[in-house]
């Protein structure tokens, strides 16, 4: 029998299959509904004709101007339904999104069995995304297909990205252990903190998780600490650049250029994470002590005995840093003279970097990780769904910010406008959902405010332009809340439960899922608090 990953892969071909062959299937009967679009004049025909002579350039015949017509009637119309799409969708088109992430929520919890295998999920991605997807290419015709295209690009995209940093970081093992002291726990979380945003949340957990758990395995109590790897590592220390986190890749590929979240969200990780450090740093030294006085023997002795450390599987540094100059170049510089870069040729890149990753590192050290593509697969599953069926919340929460022309839910006008509003708003559902839709829907909503459309691949970039001051403030709520408030839940962001599930691998007795809200409530909450007040007071 076919194993459960190479099933899975074959079900998440086949639901990309199925969303081509919708595209193709039904534009024929939606063009039918598409209305008529205006001719070109004969003066307007006579002017353009005397400007092409006047420069030199052959005068175009009338079977030219019917055809230029024609096909700038067939893009407006396009445009325009696509402009109209979200004033357009039913609210219950929503539905499919909303299930979705209620299934990646609750059934880890009240079916963890079921939920494990991939195929399950699956099956629930398909039954929820083929059939939005045929509805909207359908009801919509070319600006369907267009809207469903646009998606797989983004998922093919964002896949490929999260794949190459986590084979590339699985082949780097990192052996041996440092102390497991309270000060030495400190400095390797802010060595994660440091790495979280160059080789993303997920590479840096896989990364040091193991390390960490080593260096304390002769210590009583070591929650405390998986707790605060996730708050930091997995979470709160992937703000500077796209490759940190996915809702900021997800930005980077709507438009927001590379080096912005450096820029502008600085402030706010320095703020947070030395927070956190100080708080983990008197936390630490609180339980260590009390173990000190309560455990036979010297507890400092114990966890000053260490294994030498080393790395092995260096060259894949190499391929992490070809990565991002892949990602930087991509939105920086022209590729052979095009730019925005071809569709593929950055992808292309970063598949290969992490094919070269993988066939040149020993197998040994997948092994010491505990390598398994599992979790990407669980990912590239579970994602096609969600980018899919993200696609009518998008248009409508944009349609519903809109000042002018825009619609109400429910009959309810939009009301938010203030920073502290989108931040806050944003960070809740990203503790409940996952962050990288959370993002990509409250930012559809931002731009909806400035009267900016959510069509093509740098609507965030025409946002920030056209916003100013005001789009960058909104933008850097909505960043620090999905990234930041990821934390406080494990499934606000894929990372924690995968570094929850290696904790009970080594024996570590991990808080519940409220237990482990008690920690965020406790530690995270009035961090961001004074995050609102110090930068999104007003």
């Amino acid at each position: 029998m076919m194993n459960p990953p190479v099933k899975s892969a074959l079900l998440c071909a086949a639901m990309i299959l199925s969303g081509v062959w919708c595209a193709t299937e039904f534009p024929a009967a939606a063009h039918a509904q598409e209305p008529a679009t205006p001719a070109t004049t004969p003066a307007e025909a006579e002017a353009k004709t005397a400007d092409q002579a006047a420069q030199g350039t052959p005068a175009a015949t009338p079977d030219d101007h019917a055809h230029a017509a024609g096909h700038e009637g067939e893009h407006d119309a396009a445009h325009a339904a696509h402009s109209n799409m979200g004033l357009e969708l039913p609210l219950v088109s929503v539905l499919p999104f909303v299930l979705l992430l209620l299934c990646i929520a609750i059934f880890p919890l009240v079916s963890p069995h079921w939920w494990e295998h991939n195929t399950n999920k699956g099956i629930i991605v398909a039954l929820l995304s083929v059939p939005l997807a045929a509805y909207l290419v359908y009801a919509f015709g070319t600006a369907g297909v267009h809207e469903i295209a646009e998606k797989l690009h983004e998922y093919v995209s964002f896949m490929i990205l999260l794949a190459a940093l986590y084979v590339i970081s699985g082949g780097i093992y990192i052996k041996g252990s440092l102390n497991g002291t309270p000060l030495a726990n400190t400095m390797l979380l802010l060595i994660g903190a440091l790495l979280a945003s160059f080789i993303g949340t997920t590479g840096a957990s896989v990364l040091l998780i193991r390390p960490l758990l080593r260096a304390n395995r002769t210590r009583k109590q070591v929650a405390h600490i998986v707790v605060f790897f996730i708050f930091i590592v997995s979470n709160c220390a992937g703000l500077l650049t796209p490759l940190g986190d996915p809702p900021l890749f997800m930005g980077f590929l709507k438009g927001v250029p590379f080096e912005w979240t450096l820029i502008h969200l600085w402030p706010h990780w320095l703020l947070v994470n030395i927070m956190l450090l100080v708080i983990f740093n008197i936390w630490d030294q609180v339980v260590f002590a009390k173990e000190e006085k309560e455990r036979a023997g010297s507890q400092l002795e114990a966890v000053m005995k260490h294994e030498p450390l080393g790395v092995e599987g260096g060259l894949n540094l190499l391929f992490l840093l070809g990565v991002v100059a892949t990602i930087y170049a991509s939105g920086n510089f022209a590729f052979f003279g095009q730019k925005p870069w071809p569709i593929g040729v950055a992808e292309g890149m970063m598949a290969g970097l992490a094919i070269a990753g993988y066939l040149t590192t020993s197998k040994q050290n997948r092994l010491n990780n505990k390598f398994t593509f599992g979790p990407i697969i669980e990912v590239a599953v579970l994602f096609i769904g969600i980018f899919i069926t993200m696609a009518p919340a998008l248009q409508i929460l944009n349609a519903w910010g809109r000042p002018i022309g825009g619609r109400e839910i429910m009959g309810v006008k939009f009301a938010m406008s203030e920073t502290w509003q989108f931040f806050w708003v944003t960070g809740i559902l990203s503790s409940v959902l996952d962050n990288a839709p959370t993002y990509m829907t409250i930012a559809a909503t931002a731009c909806g405010l400035n009267g900016v459309e959510v069509v093509g691949p740098i609507y965030l970039k025409t946002f920030l332009e056209k916003g100013g001051p005001d789009a960058v403030r909104l933008l850097a709520a909505i960043s620090c809340g999905a990234v930041f408030m990821g934390a406080n839940t494990y499934i606000g962001n894929g990372p924690n439960f995968m570094v929850k599930a290696i904790a009970e691998e080594n024996q570590v007795r991990m808080p519940s899922f409220f237990g482990y809200m008690l920690y965020s409530g406790a530690v995270l909450i009035p961090i961001f608090i004074i995050v609102t007040l110090v930068f999104f007071r007003t």
